[in-house]
């Protein structure tokens, strides 16, 4: 596991350490000091703490103007234990919806498993968002991950989508061609 980098190919035109509205403007990485790890497997040390021990994340791209974020995942995602949607939701998704951030997309293809425990917190992020047209679309999570969020009733708050040429995008083209699937989905 300590080799999956998060998706770098966007860096040059964005960064999160460099954006003063980020959650981790300022932040320093090291390519050397590995300490994160999920269970006791080491992760790259690319991916940002949100201060859950099963899940981390990177926000890939951020544009304020159309008001969306693309989000990288990485670990587990287990709100049965963890509460990590309680964690992501206080710790990231609320900053972001403070910045007019309302569209989002979670590329979950390094999510391993998922465990669900209610969706409180998945509903307030919809009632957060839905008055601003806001949506989240998790997308490339595997077949048995969005099985288990489809069986605890979670696709009434997230969408679930696949683009696997997603890499070969720039991110406001992917963010287009989420956002006409999900007007017409919505409409």
């Amino acid at each position: 596991m300590h080799d999956i980098e998060p998706y770098y190919n966007w860096r040059h035109a964005y960064t999160a350490e460099e954006d003063e509205k980020s959650p981790f403007y300022k932040r320093e990485y090291s390519e050397f000091e590995f300490s994160n790890t999920v269970y006791n497997y080491y992760i790259h040390p690319q991916w940002d703490d949100i201060d859950s021990r099963t899940l981390y994340i990177k926000i890939l791209f951020a544009d304020y103007d159309e008001n969306y974020a693309i989000i990288e995942l990485m670990g587990e995602w287990n709100d049965a234990i963890e509460n990590d949607i309680q964690t992501l939701k206080r710790n990231i998704i609320d900053l972001l919806i403070t910045r007019k951030i309302y569209k989002y997309i979670l590329i979950g293809e390094n999510i391993l498993t998922f465990h669900s425990d209610g969706n409180d917190y998945y509903e307030e992020w919809y009632e957060d968002t839905k008055d601003f047209g806001g949506w989240v679309v998790a997308l490339n999570f595997s077949d048995q991950t969005v099985y288990d969020f489809k069986k605890a009733r979670l696709h009434n708050y997230i969408h679930f989508s696949t683009i696997d040429e997603w890499r070969t995008l720039k991110p406001e083209h992917l963010f287009l061609k989420i956002d006409n699937e999900m007007m017409r989905l919505l409409d």
